[in-house]
């Protein structure tokens, strides 16, 4: 019979289709577990035997065996793809929502932060200085920071991570 769906006989399909749904049904709605999903999810089972029906070899399998196997897979990539999908939502509302905020209050604790990284930054060497302001301020890549001085890239992280933990250090002290 499937060689025959794989000819594209439809009344071969339809036969098929009326023997084999209430076990590619059940198949479906065990992981599924949402009616309307494993509908949907049934719906694509059948398409794909249709299209991969010419392709189908005794050999490797039974017909009932190569069924459950499709159903199988249509309704996990179905639970994927929902809870993918419910995830991104999910993030796309969390990263959406932003409490009510006092904008002058907002605006006096950056102007400060601001303030006190300026003062810090004075605390550096020149030279880690300089290799912090390429890399954060002009956007820079490490590789790119060391070509541009003519350093190595090794001398570069160095000067990067001692200026940073330098930076650290002065921003956790309370100001007096």
């Amino acid at each position: 019979m499937v060689h025959r769906i794989g000819d594209g006989d439809q009344e071969a399909f339809a036969q098929f289709y009326r023997r084999t749904r209430g076990l590619v049904y059940r198949r479906v709605l065990a992981i599924v577990r949402d009616r309307g999903y494993a509908e949907e999810t049934c719906h694509d089972v059948y398409l794909e035997v249709w299209r991969c029906a010419i392709g189908f070899d005794e050999r490797r399998g039974s017909v009932l065996t190569w069924l459950r196997m499709l159903a199988h897979r249509q309704a996990v990539d179905r639970v994927r793809h929902e809870r993918a999908t419910m995830d991104h939502n999910h993030s796309w509302g969390s990263r959406d929502y932003q409490p009510p905020t006092d904008v002058v209050a907002e605006e006096a604790v950056r102007h400060d932060e601001r303030d006190a990284l300026r003062r810090s930054l004075t605390h550096l060497t020149a030279l880690q200085h300089e290799s912090i302001a390429l890399a954060y301020y002009s956007g820079l890549s490490y590789p790119e920071v060391a070509a541009r001085l003519g350093v190595g890239l090794p001398t570069v992280k160095s000067r990067i991570r001692a200026g940073l933990e330098h930076l650290k250090t002065d921003l956790s002290e309370p100001l007096n």
